[in-house]
């Protein structure tokens, strides 16, 4: 029995070590790509197969050792890329203020699935848990019907139903200044873009998105959801704007991409330093990980960030309680990392690869539908 664990461990820590190396090919495509997302699973399987290998190796040699180097060289850099949203590491968000009349903002982001039929469960949530902003991303006609029971709460609404599983709706009880739809990099999928007025009067800009993912089912490289979101960190560098953005990014916080995004906007991501807040799938906790995000600019600092009971969806929803403090602006910008000339010139790159990408799916969605 112990052979077959011992075998068992090599041919586990073998697959560690040449997923982790897979990972590190310079390509976009899905098959490349999809090794982001499950880090904390790659890093469960090293570490247990590293045990297994210390107890069980009869005899160290020359391939027993190259063996456990390369396991330890990749369950070091699987450590480095999870560590940081443990409360092992700095935080990169200040805990919130105790004060009197804080300016505070709760803001909510679901998943809904669109062939989900428990809308009633989001209604509920909504109603219990009183976000100031409710962002719901895959919700369709169905969906915005039965969310036109809340209206009366926040008269303040973005509608974009879509059968596409990229319908998206911006509900908010505070103000909405010029919202406008988006289609940043392919015509059928939008960006909701606005501005908000804060309970002080501060008004902030508020990017909600959702792109393609890298998947056999979607898009074949993530060269569009890459693109997207980089464009908007330009655009929040270059305006030097207050904002926050939130949405499934379709990404996992510790992606080059969404690095290189943080470095570029200047926003922050409260879960660094605290915990992981895996929203997807629901239903595998071993196969979790975090698409549903949010980041903010550094006048913010954090209440809470809750994952919330399950309504149906893949996707848990999640709600993130953030408090304006422009005290804390120039204390909690060292947090920052600044982005480099590499990081600028690889961002145009991938902003302009991404556009050609976005307009040959765009004509390839457009065939489709008049087919």
């Amino acid at each position: 029995m112990l052979d077959y664990i011992y075998l068992a461990s090599q041919i586990c820590a073998g697959l560690v070590v040449f997923i982790t190396v897979w990972g590190w090919l310079p390509l976009d495509n899905w098959w490349v790509r999809g090794v982001d997302f499950p880090r904390i699973q790659i890093l469960v399987v090293g570490i247990i197969s590293l045990i297994a290998l210390l107890l069980l190796t009869p005899q160290w040699q020359g391939l027993e050792i190259g063996l456990l180097l390369a396991l330890l060289v990749s369950i070091g850099f699987q450590l480095r890329m999870v560590l940081p949203y443990t409360i092992f590491w700095p935080k990169q968000v200040h805990h919130a203020t105790e004060m009197d009349n804080p300016v505070q903002l709760k803001l909510m982001v679901s998943n809904v699935l669109t062939p989900n039929d428990n809308t009633q469960a989001l209604v509920d949530l909504v109603q219990q848990k009183q976000p100031d902003i409710l962002i719901t991303l895959e919700s369709d006609l169905k969906w915005q019907q039965a969310l036109s029971v809340i209206e009366p709460d926040y008269p303040y609404n973005v509608k974009v139903p879509l059968d596409n599983l990229y319908g998206m709706h911006l509900y908010s009880k505070i103000e909405l200044i010029d919202p406008q739809v988006k289609y940043l990099l392919v015509d059928d999928i939008p960006s909701i873009h606005t501005q908000i007025r804060l309970s002080n009067g501060e008004v902030v800009w508020l990017y909600c998105l959702h792109p393609m993912p890298p998947s056999p089912t979607e898009a074949d490289k993530s060269t569009t959801r890459d693109a997207e979101l980089l464009l908007v960190g330009n655009h929040i560098k270059q305006n030097q704007q207050v904002a926050i953005l939130a949405g499934d990014l379709n990404d996992v916080a510790w992606s080059k991409t969404t690095r290189m995004f943080q470095r570029i906007s200047g926003l922050l991501d409260p879960r660094v330093g605290r915990f992981f807040v895996n929203t997807f799938h629901v239903n595998y906790p071993f196969l979790r990980w975090a698409l549903d995000h949010i980041f903010h600019s550094p006048c913010f600092t954090l209440v809470d960030i809750e994952r919330l009971p399950s309504i149906g969806s893949d996707h848990f929803p999640v709600m993130t309680t953030l408090q304006f403090e422009p005290c804390a602006r120039s204390e909690q910008s060292e947090n920052a990392v600044t982005a480099s000339k590499q990081d600028e010139e690889e961002s145009r790159q991938k902003v302009s690869e991404g556009r050609e990408e976005g307009r040959k799916m765009s004509q390839e969605h457009a065939e489709e539908n008049n087919s």
